[in-house]
């Protein structure tokens, strides 16, 4: 599922997902990008481009680049295999494995016999059957969806969920975490009892606010199994694999054991060498999808043909045309999300596409509708430090500039229609911290998305950058206005858009993650300056606090002087002291457990409650009791003949106190529940 892994990690940093690709993305996609986000959009086209690429897409150049491009990406991000199928005209260009399916065995990637898990690709399946059900006027888009549900989905301001924001991810839904990836077959519950067990909280105004959603993708597929009066799983294989001949495919779990032995074999490296076990998708529709290349190259060629292979039909035409051509819009003129793709159109070539990540496969498909070429691929390892997405992003976008280049000029270059001065004045007016839309908002995860702040900053040269949205390399991109409000990166055709509200940025996005997420200005309380020094000021202040303690007491026992408080203000010394090392460890044990968390994500199931629970509660219980112990000593020593170092340091640590008080409040690491 299209994890959150990456931009979680960075968060933290990191957790890396994801806080996502995210994620992003969250990852399921993990958690939270990105791992998170769709393919870059291609860069200018290369000066020797042919006068008719078109032309150049044949099987035999294209396998020639592939080889090229391939193994050498999969030696340089440390990546054990990968699959790459390209369609063209209604059939199969290529398909090709690279690397190894089963490290050990030295099993090679076979596009017609290996199932990869493309994450969440898997929700292109779960749309397609949403909008098979419209076709039959079992399904309305604009339906409350309460309507086809045995259980309720909460109105926001009055107005309900549709099946159209489901399939737009503006559902305003929060992001769910727990549950989302297991590595034991035992953790794996049945699809309505993973969604009834939490609602997750609602953020935003449906339609109003892209915030990518595997818990919503997942209400649609058990909309899709009420409403059709079959499992998602039988619906699924028999009318949509069965026409499409997609006879290696299963989003079954377990695995069919005559698929096991054809799956390939998850890892975070190549060098690594280790097997990852098999991970499980409790929201299933949104991500738990296993598949060979062959059959995702079917999959995209119905796609291309309106919904039509060979003489079966998964679609419509109508149908078909409505899915892929519907768009929600985000900021300004940034591609849109359309009912289930995100649209990535690129050099001028309209496409639509879906990206997924699971902690291990990371997958890319993109259809060029006008082209009538599709790409797909694969890798089955995370790579070093996470860069298997180089992988799926630079072919995606390789490709494009060599058979797909621009076939005009290309947009009017850097601050174009804007003036110097106003292009300054509005890069002042965006740039500052951003909370992503995707994110945990009613629980302790969000303490996560706290610390993995988007920032906008300004350039000397007076363009703009975001170093969260790097390039290949790393480095921050650079974006130069080109209209009021809208920058482009000076290496590639992506696009920056502000929405702007009584003369303030309010939010923005970027391609290519502006479909399904955008970023929204944090409070002044969230800015890094404030909310770090707030965590991390308080820490270190409550961390001297308690080594100053024993470091005391050798010194005193060291020159056998005495201790030289007595009364209340002893009383007072001893407390605080003890009251310290209880925030400080309730406050690090809870930033400790996320970490940990974060970095399994298949350990955030059913198991992990109890561990859960008990850290909230602990925080929960001692954070106000720190914070009144602290207020105390502050008294007792501002009225005591104390020096004035003394009495600062314990105004110091009434501070920190209240500060993480106010932080576990914010960010909720208080409470008891082990819902996030």
């Amino acid at each position: 599922m299209r994890l959150i892994k990456r931009p979680l990690f960075t968060a933290l940093m990191a957790l890396g997902v994801a806080f996502t690709a995210a994620a992003q993305q969250p990852p399921v996609d993990v958690p939270p990008t990105t791992e998170t986000s769709p393919a870059t959009s291609a860069a200018p086209p290369p000066a020797d481009a042919m006068p008719d690429p078109t032309q150049r897409l044949t099987a035999t150049d294209l396998e020639a680049w592939l080889d090229g491009f391939m193994p050498y990406a999969l030696e340089q991000t440390d990546v054990a295999g990968s699959v790459v199928v390209v369609v063209k005209d209604g059939k199969v260009l290529l398909e090709k494995g690279y690397g190894f399916s089963d490290l050990a065995k030295r099993t090679p990637v076979d596009p017609a016999k290996t199932l990869f898990r493309p994450g969440s690709i898997s929700k292109l399946f779960t749309w397609t059957a949403v909008m098979q059900l419209v076709e039959e006027g079992k399904l309305n888009l604009d339906e409350d969806v309460n309507k086809y549900l045995d259980f309720q989905i909460p109105a926001y301001n009055g107005k309900p969920v549709t099946l159209r924001n489901i399939m737009t991810h503006t559902t305003g839904m929060e992001e769910v975490i727990r549950g989302l990836i297991a590595n034991d077959e035992k953790d794996v519950l049945p699809l309505d009892a993973t969604l009834k067990h939490w609602i997750p909280e609602r953020v935003y105004e449906p339609g109003s606010t892209p915030a990518y959603s595997n818990y919503a993708t997942a209400l649609a597929g058990y909309i899709v199994q009420r409403v059709s009066g079959q499992s998602f799983d039988d619906y699924i294989e028999q009318n949509i694999f069965q026409p499409l001949e997609m006879k290696n495919s299963t989003f079954r779990q377990p695995v069919q054991k005559n698929f096991l032995a054809m799956t390939s074999k998850g890892y975070k490296s190549a060098s690594d060498g280790k097997e990852q076990p098999y991970e499980y998708i409790n929201l299933a529709p949104a991500g738990s999808l296993a598949s060979t290349g062959s059959d995702m190259g079917n999959f995209m060629i119905a796609h291309l043909q309106q919904g039509a292979f060979g003489d079966k039909r998964i679609l419509r035409e109508d149908t078909a045309r409505e899915m892929h051509g519907t768009g929600q819009t985000s900021v300004g003129p940034l591609n849109k999300m359309m009912l289930g793709f995100y649209e990535t159109t690129a050099n001028g070539h309209r496409a639509i596409a879906h990206g997924g990540d699971t902690q291990w496969f990371h997958s890319d498909l993109q259809l060029f509708l006008d082209d009538n070429v599709g790409i797909y691929v694969s890798t089955n390892s995370s790579g070093k430090d996470g860069s298997a997405r180089l992988i799926r992003d630079g072919l995606v976008t390789g490709f494009v500039n060599r058979y797909l280049p621009s076939s005009g000029p290309t947009s009017g270059g850097a601050g174009a229609g804007v003036d110097e001065a106003t292009a300054k004045q509005h890069a002042a007016m965006i740039a500052g911290s951003y909370n992503s839309s995707r994110r945990a908002d009613s629980n302790f995860m969000n303490l996560v998305y706290m610390l993995g702040q988007t920032k906008v900053s300004v350039n000397e040269d007076g363009t703009i950058s975001v170093p969260m949205l790097a390039g290949y390399s790393g480095a921050p991109k650079k974006w130069k206005e080109i209209s009021p409000f809208v920058w482009q990166d000076t290496n590639s055709g992506d696009r920056l858009a502000a929405d702007v509200v009584d003369g303030k940025v309010t939010r923005f996005s970027a391609e290519p993650i502006a479909s399904i997420m955008v970023f929204q200005r944090a409070a002044w309380w969230q800015t890094p300056a404030v909310f770090l020094t707030m965590l991390f000021g308080s820490l270190i202040a409550l961390l001297l606090t308690v080594v100053a303690w024993p470091v005391s007491a050798l010194v005193r026992r060291h020159y056998g002087a005495k201790y030289a408080l007595a009364g209340a203000d002893a009383r007072a010394h001893r407390w605080v002291r003890i009251a310290s090392l209880a925030v400080l460890a309730s406050v690090g044990g809870m930033v400790a457990m996320i970490f940990i968390m974060m970095s399994d994500l298949g350990s955030m199931g059913p198991s992990a409650d109890t561990m859960v629970i008990l850290m909230r509660s602990i925080t929960t219980i001692l954070l106000p009791i720190g914070a009144a112990i602290s207020l105390w000593n502050a008294w007792t020593v501002l009225r005591s003949n104390r020096r004035i170092w003394a009495k600062l340091w314990s105004v110091v640590i009434a501070a920190s106190c209240l500060a993480l008080l106010f932080v576990g409040i914010a960010t909720h690491l208080v409470g008891f529940s082990a819902n996030y």
